[in-house]
């Protein structure tokens, strides 16, 4: 059963692609300001999960509600539109534009949104600054190091305060200090603007960043805190 509440909910997800069934009934849900770790083996559906609740993969049946709208029934044009105003998204390799700075990264979602470039690129700094990583706002990702990067693919996701933050496997590349300090940040970044942060993650430090965990495991999940 989904609470009442939520922001984004998922009910009997299915997916296949050709024969290899990903998703097979799979359920979510979470609230503002709540940060749920999707965790499961390799191969077990998380990340189709998560492309299924961002409008990125449209399953084959089930349904998915963001803020009372169904996903599933828009078209392509208007989930493109919440994924650049509404969603963040953070990735296990960062996926910053090489040609672009940092600086210029970070502020490329409200450039695409139709803010002036003088107004995109101060917010962008000031997301910067409270990621400390202010000071590279002018090298190129090839120039900074991994938890740099890092830092600056949170502040791109969180520079148009999106209302869900999606994070697939953010600190699968960076060293163990560095990526504490990226869970801490996205966490509290998230908490402190009532942001839901969706995690997928195999890491049990990871999901401890969390306020629940769903186990998803051949294509099915498991709210863990319900299972109690």
């Amino acid at each position: 059963m989904i609470p009442e509440g939520s922001l984004l909910t998922a009910r009997d997800l299915c997916k296949s692609y050709g024969s290899t069934t990903a998703l097979a009934g799979a359920e979510f849900s979470v609230h503002p300001g709540e940060v749920v770790a999707v965790m499961g083996p390799s191969g077990s559906g998380k990340s189709t999960l998560l492309h299924c609740l961002a409008g990125i993969v449209t399953p084959d049946s089930g349904s998915v509600t963001y803020a009372g709208r169904e996903l599933t029934a828009m078209g392509d044009r208007e989930r493109s539109a919440l994924r650049r105003d509404e969603f963040g998204f953070v990735f296990q390799f960062g996926q910053l534009v090489p040609e672009l700075t940092c600086l210029e990264n970070v502020a490329l979602p409200l450039r695409l949104a139709g803010v002036r470039r003088k107004e995109a690129e101060h917010t962008a700094r000031e997301w910067l600054t409270r990621l400390e990583v202010d000071l590279v706002a002018g090298h190129r990702p090839g120039e900074v190091s991994g938890g740099q990067g890092q830092r600056v693919a949170v502040a791109r996701a969180l520079v148009t305060r999106p209302r869900v933050i999606f994070a697939d496997e953010p600190t699968g590349a960076l060293d163990s200090l560095n990526g504490e300090l990226v869970m801490q940040l996205l966490a509290e970044t998230a908490r402190a603007s009532s942001a839901a942060l969706v995690l997928v993650t195999h890491e049990a430090r990871v999901a401890a960043y969390s306020d629940r965990e769903i186990v998803v495991r051949d294509g099915r999940s498991r709210d863990m805190e319900r299972a109690i």
